[in-house]
């Protein structure tokens, strides 16, 4: 088969799970979960083999297209069912489908008590589908209707469990600030085609240098208005506010959500459109500016949160600007290789979080935590190789993609050096609160859920609560089911976790400076019309820049561990002297109180000025009423006049036939 036809069978088996899991569900049971890993494996196995094809092809063959029909051919506008069959979309694809496999696998068992549990798989497969489908889109309109897709997915994994007030609070937060992004893609692509006349990518990227010149006003206001929503799906300051409330959905969905999928899919519109940005480099320069700012405020927050799921939730989020730093600046590959890894180790991550919530019983404050390592032995090693990798140690990946992209910076030098400098204060800041996270909940002494699993039993609460607000809750459907599953008692989630844990430790060596640069030459083709291809960092810098990392992320973990290892009374001191500053920290930034003034409520407040003064008084009053007091007045006068007496109509007439004679008489003198 051709790698488009592969193409086509991508999209094709999670659209196909989604529909026979929906269908059946009533009769599929535990089956559904099966059904729904084994249609994302195909996919996978459908990117595989279209990776393959594409390397049939010569490297300047590699960009195939494949459309079943026309769908919208109106006012100019040649719309087609197409896909981009090339190495972005199918490395995109390959990561996409591979880690949700994984993802899938895990939630067969941790999911198994759950009352809604085909629907959840129903949901995880269209998400699935959505995000593909906005990867391989081969124009503007396919892109934000996947856009759009993935939107609405998430809005329904974050409030799956719906009767929980707080997720569905989280998923509608959620579902409004992407359509605020959505709006910006829209209306981006509306500039592009008001001057390219196509909506396709190839065609309007061939057209571009010939409609617009460097910066001109017109591309720079389309680039931005697609920056945001590149911003909104991706959780970048100021559109983040969303993510860590996203938490409210199942374990699995923040590993779907905050891994391979919907937060990555900011990073592939800009890598898609360098053409665009690079033309536009004011907009490039303020998307590598947000990245940065976002990468530093996310890490200082997430050094004080105690909610576990959070914490690693706002480390995606600093994560992610790095990634949206470097295709931003040029470092294309750089920004696509920690794409790959941080799928890695962050769908690890919120795997092995998973299962010490289990443990705790739902409860996911790291000041209940503490003392997990000999209760949680696999648990552990998982969450400790994880969290080597983002902290960026040798010799696991996340080392070295995160520091080829400061490299990268470094290289360009100028104000792009500070941004590399920031880089590393992030980095700095990445290794203490990952140990923070990793000593507090599995060193120290056995709380006692740790001390109940190491005498073989899984504690489970007597009243199932939320884990935001503490409330009482059922366990029946639209809350988690009544059991909790641990990766040391299930073999689907150690499969998936102990895989994502090799993928972390080896999957740098594809990118490894003088050894192999497998990424670069297999995206090559899509960026080989980049003024930046060529522009490489040397290989004594590259290492340099490395050595440097390692030595920070070092520094990092002994910081941890002289805070809440050696010293543990170090942390109660430090909160207290710095007081205002945790305060600061701990309420995020303020960024809800800020948008909560400056956005919601104005919005509110004209909301219900339009519906008191502006319907009721103006419209009601005088535009409806006064129309309707105009129309009953007559009808008043006319009512009057038919009295249904003969002689009042013939004097009537009389009198109506004399004005008639008297006007054409003072008209003709």
């Amino acid at each position: 088969m051709s790698a488009t036809t592969f193409g086509w069978l991508i999209l094709l088996c999670p659209l196909v799970g989604t529909v026979v899991i929906a269908v059946g569900f009533a009769r599929l049971g535990r089956a559904a979960g099966w059904i729904g890993t084994l249609a994302i494996a195909l996919s996978f196995a459908a990117s595989v083999g279209a990776f393959l094809g594409l390397l049939s092809h010569s490297p300047e063959h590699r960009e195939l297209t494949s459309s079943l029909w026309d769908y919208a051919v109106s006012a100019g506008v040649d719309a087609r069912l197409s896909i981009l069959v090339d190495p972005l979309s199918i490395y995109m694809a390959l990561v996409v489908s591979g880690v949700s496999t994984l993802i899938h696998l895990y939630s067969v068992a941790y999911m198994r008590s759950d009352r809604g549990y085909s629907r959840f798989f129903a949901y995880l497969n269209y998400f699935v589908f959505s995000m593909l489908l906005l990867v391989l889109a081969g124009n503007f309109i396919l892109l934000i209707i996947g856009w759009a897709f993935v939107g609405a997915a998430s809005y329904l994994l974050i409030s799956y469990w719906y009767r929980r007030t707080t997720a569905t609070r989280a998923g509608i937060k959620a579902f409004v600030i992407n359509v605020a992004g959505d709006v910006g893609l829209v209306l981006g692509t509306f500039f592009l085609f008001r001057h390219t006349g196509t909506v396709d990518f190839l065609k309007t990227f061939a057209a571009v240098p010939h409609v617009f010149h460097h910066n001109s006003t017109d591309l720079v206001a389309a680039s931005l208005l697609l920056l945001l929503g590149a911003f909104a799906k991706s959780a970048q300051v100021p559109l983040h506010t969303w993510l860590p409330d996203a938490m409210e959905g199942p374990t699995p969905v923040s590993a779907l959500i905050h891994a391979a999928t919907m937060v990555t899919a900011g990073v592939y519109l800009i890598a898609r459109m360098h053409p665009l940005f690079e033309l536009a480099s004011t907009a490039a320069d303020v998307a590598a500016i947000g990245g940065c700012l976002t990468l530093v405020i996310a890490a200082t927050i997430a050094l004080v949160q105690v909610d576990l799921k959070r914490v690693i939730a706002y480390s995606t989020m600093s994560q992610i600007g790095y990634m949206i730093m470097g295709v931003s600046v040029g470092a294309y590959s750089a920004g696509l290789f920690h794409l790959m890894t941080h799928a890695f180790f962050k769908a690890l991550l919120f795997m092995a979080a998973g299962s010490i919530i289990s443990a705790m019983g739902n409860v996911q404050s790291l000041d209940r935590m503490g003392g997990f390592r000999r209760a949680l032995p696999f648990t552990f090693v998982a969450f400790v190789i994880g969290g080597l990798t983002l902290s960026g140690l040798p010799p696991f990946s996340g080392w070295l993609s995160k520091d080829d992209i400061i490299g990268f910076l470094d290289h360009r030098g100028g104000g792009f050096l500070i941004l590399g400098i920031f880089g590393y204060l992030g980095a700095l800041l990445t290794a203490v609160y990952t140990f923070r996270m990793i000593f507090r909940a599995f060193f120290g002494d056995p709380v006692p859920e740790a001390l109940e699993l190491e005498h073989g039993h899984l504690h489970h609460a007597d009243v199932p609560r939320n884990p935001l607000t503490g409330e009482e809750e059922d366990t029946d459907v639209g809350f988690p089911g009544p059991e909790h599953q641990i990766a040391e008692r299930e073999w689907p989630m150690r499969l998936a976790m102990g895989t994502l844990a090799m993928l972390a430790v080896i999957g740098g060596a594809l990118q490894i400076p003088g050894v192999d640069d497998a990424v670069t030459r297999f995206l090559e083709p899509t960026f080989r019309n980049s003024r930046f291809l060529h522009t490489q960092v040397s290989l004594g810098a590259a290492w340099i820049g490395l050595i440097i990392g390692a030595g920070i992320a070092l520094s990092g973990i002994a910081i941890a561990y002289a805070i809440w290892i050696r010293s543990p009374a170090t942390a109660v001191s430090l909160r207290e002297r710095f007081a205002p500053v945790h305060r600061f920290l701990f309420a995020k930034w303020y960024f809800d109180e800020l948008i909560d003034y400056v956005v919601v409520r104005p919005v509110l407040w004209f909301g219900q000025f339009a519906q008191s003064v502006l319907e009721r008084v103006v419209v009601g009053g005088a535009i409806t009423g006064g129309g309707t007091g105009i129309v009953r007045a007559g009808s008043a006068v006319v009512r009057r006049a038919q009295t249904g007496f003969l002689r009042y109509y013939a004097a009537l007439m009389v009198v109506g036939v004399s004005a008639v004679a008297l006007y054409f008489l003072i008209s003709a003198a």
